[in-house]
C-alpha cells in the first residue's frame, strides 16, 4: 500500500481509503453489519489504514460500524475521516432534499454548518467512532446560510482543542476554498472524480496543485458502474439512489460498458480486475491524492486494496485516454 501526505499536514493517509457510505445502508438499499465490519477489517489487513465516513450515512450507523470495526486496532495505526454539515434533525440551514431513513421514516436533510452545530456534531461523531480525536474533519457540502468564516472558526477551535488533527472540505469550489483559507489552512477537498466524471480537472485540480491541497476522490468506480458488473437491465434494491442519476441511465450504462470492454484486455494482461485497473488509473492522475473506494464485504475490500500493487505505463495511460475521448454520454 502507498501512503500519501495530506497537503501541508503531518497526516499520511493510505492512497486507497475505505469509503463507508454504502455500509450505512442509506440510499444503497440496505447493508449487512457483519459483512461491513469484515470488509473494514480485511481492508486494514491489506494496508488500508484510513476510513472515510459521515454522520448522514445511515444517520449515524456508518460511524457506529466503523467505530466497532476498529475497536481492537491501536488508535495511532488508523486514520479516521468524517464530516459534518448534513443535518436530519432540526430545520436550520438550507433544505438539501427529502429522503427516508433506513427504517423507511421520512426525513428532511438540511445543509447547516453554524458554529454551535459543528461543535455538537463533532462530539456526536467522537462518541459514535469510540475515539477522542478525528484525523480529518470535513464540511460535507457548502452551507449557503452560514458565513464560511464562521464554519472555519469552529474548525479552528476544534484543532486548538485537539479534537481534530486536520480540517478539510468536501464538494467545495476553488473560490470557496480560497474564502475558507482566509480563516484557516485547509488540508484537502473531497470531490467526485472518475473516468467518466472529470469536471474537477478544469479548475479545481490546478488550484489544489498550486496550493498544495490534497484531493480526495470519491466515487472513483462511479458508484460501482466502472466495475463492469452492471448492465442496462441491472436490478437495484428498493431505496438505492443510483437509478435516478445520470450515469445510470440505461443508454449510458451501455456506452460505458462498451468502453470498459475495450479496457478488459489491458486488465487481463495485468492479471487484474477492471475495478483494480480503474482505481490504479485514478491514483495516477495529476493532483489526485487519495481514492475513496467502498466495499460491502471482505472479498470486495481485498480486491480494492490490491489495486495499489498495480502500475500503469505512460503508453497504457495514453491508450486509456484515447478510449475516453471517444466515449460520449447522454446528459
Amino acid at each position: 500500500m502507498e501512503y500519501r501526505q495530506l497537503g501541508d499536514t503531518d497526516l499520511k493517509i493510505s492512497a486507497i481509503t475505505f469509503g463507508a457510505w454504502a455500509i450505512g445502508g442509506w440510499m444503497w438499499g440496505g447493508s449487512e453489519r457483519r459483512d461491513a465490519i469484515d470488509a473494514i477489517q480485511a481492508s486494514y489487513d491489506q494496508g488500508v489504514t484510513s476510513i472515510d465516513t459521515a454522520p448522514i450515512y445511515g444517520q449515524g450507523l456508518s460511524e457506529e460500524i466503523v467505530g466497532e470495526a476498529i475497536q481492537n486496532v491501536s488508535r495511532d495505526k488508523v486514520q479516521l475521516l468524517t464530516k459534518f454539515g448534513m443535518r436530519w434533525e432540526g430545520t436550520k440551514g438550507a433544505l438539501a432534499f427529502k429522503s427516508v431513513d433506513n427504517s423507511g421514516k421520512p426525513i428532511d436533510v438540511y445543509k447547516y454548518a453554524g458554529k454551535e452545530s459543528v461543535i455538537r456534531e463533532c462530539e456526536d461523531s467522537l462518541r459514535r467512532l469510540r475515539t477522542d480525536y478525528i484525523d480529518l474533519y470535513q464540511i460535507h457540502w457548502p452551507d449557503a446560510t452560514t458565513p464560511v468564516a464562521e464554519t472555519m472558526e469552529a474548525l479552528a477551535q476544534l484543532l486548538k482543542q485537539g479534537k481534530i488533527r486536520a480540517a478539510g472540505v468536501s464538494n467545495y469550489s476553488s473560490a470557496l476554498m480560497a474564502e475558507a483559507e482566509k480563516t484557516l489552512s485547509l488540508a484537502s477537498n473531497q470531490v467526485p472524480y472518475s473516468m467518466v466524471e472529470r469536471t474537477i480537472e478544469e479548475d479545481l485540480v490546478p488550484y489544489c496543485v498550486r496550493n498544495n491541497k490534497a484531493i480526495i476522490a470519491y466515487s472513483p468506480l462511479q458508484r460501482g458502474l466502472l466495475t463492469g458488473k452492471i448492465r442496462p437491465d441491472h436490478f437495484f434494491a428498493p431505496g438505492d439512489h443510483r437509478p435516478g442519476t445520470r450515469h445510470f441511465k440505461p443508454e449510458n450504462i451501455r456506452r460505458i460498458g462498451d468502453f470498459l470492454d475495450k479496457l478488459r484486455p489491458l486488465a487481463r494482461s495485468k492479471d487484474a480486475l477492471l475495478s483494480q485497473l480503474v482505481i490504479r488509473w485514478t491514483l495516477a492522475r495529476p493532483g489526485i491524492t487519495i481514492a475513496l473506494v467502498g466495499a460491502r464485504d471482505k472479498e470486495q475490500a481485498i480486491q480494492n486494496a490490491k489495486a495499489a500493487n498495480m502500475r500503469l505505463s505512460k503508453e497504457e495511460i495514453a491508450f486509456i485516454a484515447g478510449e475516453l475521448k471517444q466515449l460520449e454520454l447522454l446528459n
